[in-house]
């Protein structure tokens, strides 16, 4: 071999490492600001899976029974009714029997006999109240921390403060088929960067692309698509070079990144028809059962929240006659069990909060307003309601708190959503008054300027 071929061996080697390092360079992960950061301190809970029954579910119909509601059935409550939205009249017992489950003998509304078998797992605070008797401010409150749009959701601030686990698929994910009261404004990133809203899929639907519509690209291989997209970028980053900050454009170059990404995965963690037909079985037929069932799928892949909404507009909403509740259980019961059940199956209800609720409870008393048809409902109840909690670190067989002897206002170690968002982000590594957010001239935070953990429910 000749010195001048040496030369050019050599030479060509080089090269050779040259392109490799900025191959390399170019197939690593570039940071997104959905990567997994650091907690303030050691978390007991990895994800949130939040089951939503829009409307109000009747806390004395559910998971707060009240003996003296049926004793002293039909008469007027000694003290009086609270105000409350609409007119009530005498006292409305429930038409449910309620049993005692598990070692912990934890009392539960017979409509409910499939979430039951989770008794010793499920914490049931009886004591929860929020200031508005209405729907929007309620919903507002329980999602975001706030009775006025505007303000992050919960699942918002979390992805801010933690990120994901899987950047190939949303770091929030929200499943309703339709959109309840308010709608977007339920699961907004609002004044945080726009990547952390929730990406919203219409659980209506089963095939995959159509939970998630134009996702996949049919004209371009993913290559191709790659050089299309990093062009658009550095695009996008020249403007904002010249421009300067612009968070809407940021957030749809982000938002781009992330369905380019998701192609991958999404569809895949979106196919319920993979899980195997005894599975399907057990979650039940309907819309909250696939909901349900994409919940698991999507924190087994790991999703940092995914929020679960009953229905379409405000389903648990019943004036008219409670009896309703019966049939809303029959198709959300089974789906609630075996989400538990398989959660703690596989070992991720150690490290998964399961949260289930309305944005406020119901009336003992019975709606008379002229605005009901059949006299056997209940109006809207801030003053006192209930929310179930399990997993993640939440000591589990347990009843919380307590309303008077009728279910109408919370008594004893009252729980405003404030504390609870505080007890869901201390179980997820979160310090509450220092996850904050510095927009038009203040910090903002999920709590605002309240909030306690409420440690007594901690395992």
């Amino acid at each position: 071999m000749t010195r001048r071929q040496l030369l050019q061996q050599l030479g060509s080697g080089f090269g050779a490492m040259s392109a490799n390092a900025l191959m390399a360079a170019e197939s690593a992960p570039a940071p997104t600001p959905l990567d997994p950061k650091a907690p303030h301190f050691a978390p007991k809970a990895k994800h949130v899976i939040y089951l939503f029954l829009n409307g109000g579910p009747s806390q004395v119909d559910t998971f707060d029974p009240k003996p003296q509601l049926t004793k002293f059935h039909g008469t007027k409550a000694p003290s009086g009714n609270l105000k409350t939205e609409r007119r009530t009249g005498t006292l409305l017992g429930t038409p449910f029997k309620f049993h005692r489950h598990g070692q912990s003998g934890l009392e539960i509304s017979e409509i409910f006999p499939h979430l039951a078998k989770s008794a010793d797992d499920l914490c049931v605070i009886r004591s929860m109240y929020t200031e508005r008797p209405n729907h929007e401010p309620s919903l507002m409150m329980l999602n975001s921390g706030h009775v006025l749009p505007g303000h992050p959701s919960m699942g918002s601030w979390l992805t801010y403060g933690l990120g994901t686990m899987n950047r190939n698929l949303p770091g929030f994910v929200v499943l309703c088929p339709g959109v309840p009261v308010i709608g977007p404004q339920l699961w907004t990133s609002a004044y945080l960067p726009s990547i952390f809203q929730g990406t919203y899929l219409p659980n209506n639907e089963s095939a995959p692309d159509k939970l998630i519509q134009h996702l996949r690209n049919n004209t371009l291989a993913p290559e191709a698509q790659r050089r299309q997209l990093d062009l658009v970028t550095r695009l996008n980053q020249m403007h904002l070079q010249r421009e300067g900050v612009d968070p809407q454009l940021e957030g749809r170059i982000q938002s781009m990144e992330a369905a380019f990404r998701m192609q991958s995965e999404a569809m895949e963690a979106l196919d319920v028809s993979k899980e195997p037909e005894a599975v399907r079985a057990r979650y039940g037929e309907g819309d909250f059962a696939r909901g349900c069932l994409i919940a698991r799928r999507m924190v087994e892949r790991g999703v940092r929240m995914v929020q679960v909404y009953y229905g379409n507009g405000q389903p648990w909403d019943n004036h008219d006659d409670i009896m309703i509740h019966k049939r809303l259980a029959g198709t959300s019961d089974a789906a609630m069990g075996a989400l538990l059940e398989d959660l703690r199956t596989s070992g991720l209800l150690k490290e998964t909060v399961v949260m289930i609720g309305g944005e406020f409870g119901r009336t003992p008393s019975v709606e008379v307003s002229g605005l009901v048809k059949v006299q056997n409902g209940r109006d809207h109840n801030n003053h006192g309601f209930s929310m179930v909690l399990a997993g993640g670190g939440v000591k589990g067989g347990i009843a919380y708190g307590a309303t008077d002897e009728f279910g109408f206002k919370a008594v004893d170690k009252r729980v405003h959503p404030h504390d609870v968002h505080a007890t869901i982000l201390h179980l997820m590594g979160l310090d509450h008054t220092r996850l904050t957010y510095r927009y038009s001239g203040r910090d903002f935070r999920l709590t605002d300027v309240a909030g306690t953990v409420v440690k007594e429910i901690l395992a």
